[in-house]
């Protein structure tokens, strides 16, 4: 049980991608996964798509996060996340217009802040395919275009890392229908140890994409950072993209950069919601199923 006091949160949205930030210095114990899966759940708690705690203290950078899912478990990376993360310090007055590093548990990223808070870009890191970074079950390879069936139906794939894992799947039609059915079985697919992101890809033309995304640990996701980085990565990986690729979600539009070796920039929207405080007898509730 957490002790009888107000726990204060921030809440924003990339492009409805939701998260609320806390900071640790607020927190009178750690959050256990319970309490996390209470504090994201649309009914019984403030609802959004995860937590974001932070600042922590880091070895490598000004700022430590740490991402939890609603589910309750942790995140190595999330774009989104990063973005409002950077707007949430911004607004504290903690960085001004210059760039800073944080540092997450899928690596080292660096953000920069436009004026008026509301676009931020993201150094993400580099993009890789290679099957043991992922992980991906079998031999060390690039994983790119193999077969894999799910829900009595095959597609064919690529797997991407940015720090998470990812399961891309190129295809002409995609929809919401689509990566709600087959988005749960694809992420648990015993050719990923640690469970993977899954983007539903449709290529528009050589500058733009468009995906349907269902996230790990998460469900069902209007928009993702990480994921529109990993599967503009693998379109232009496979010849159909050119450098610069502007991911259309249901949410909105991240553009994307690619650079040597598949690093990636990423530039997107962040919207402040709300700030608040949860009560103690919410934040202890044990949910049920």
């Amino acid at each position: 049980m957490m002790c009888v006091m107000l726990l204060a949160f921030s809440k924003y949205h990339a492009l409805g991608n939701d998260y609320l930030v806390i900071d640790p210095q607020d927190l009178p114990a750690p959050l256990t996964p319970a309490q996390v899966r209470t504090i994201c759940h649309r009914h019984f708690g403030v609802g959004s798509d995860g937590i974001l705690l932070g600042p922590l203290p880091a070895a490598n950078a000004r700022f430590g996060l740490k991402i939890y899912n609603p589910d309750g478990s942790e995140a190595e990376k999330s774009g989104n996340g990063l973005r409002i993360f950077s707007r949430y310090l911004w607004d504290r007055r903690l960085v001004g217009h210059e760039e800073f590093a944080i540092e997450t548990a899928g690596g080292l990223v660096r953000s920069t802040v436009f004026p008026g808070g509301q676009s931020v870009q993201v150094e993400m890191g580099r993009v890789s395919f290679q099957s043991d970074l992922i992980p991906v079950t079998g031999p060390v390879r690039e994983v790119l275009n193999e077969r894999i069936s799910a829900g009595g139906r095959e597609f064919s794939f690529c797997a991407a890392t940015i720090g998470n894992p990812h399961c891309v799947l190129p295809l002409e039609e995609i929809s919401p229908a689509l990566a709600r059915e087959f988005g749960p079985p694809l992420e648990t697919h015993g050719f990923f140890p640690r469970r993977t992101n899954v983007q539903f890809l449709k290529v528009l033309d050589r500058a733009n994409i468009q995906i349907e995304i269902w996230e790990r640990g998460a469900g069902y996701t209007l928009a993702s950072g990480s994921s529109s980085s990993a599967a503009a990565a693998v379109a232009h990986r496979l010849g159909r993209c050119d450098r610069r690729i502007s991911v259309h979600m249901p949410g909105g539009i991240i553009a994307i950069e690619i650079g040597d070796e598949f690093a990636i920039r990423m530039t997107g929207g962040v919207t402040r919601v709300a700030g608040g405080v949860m009560a103690p007898e919410m934040v202890d509730q044990v949910l049920v199923g």
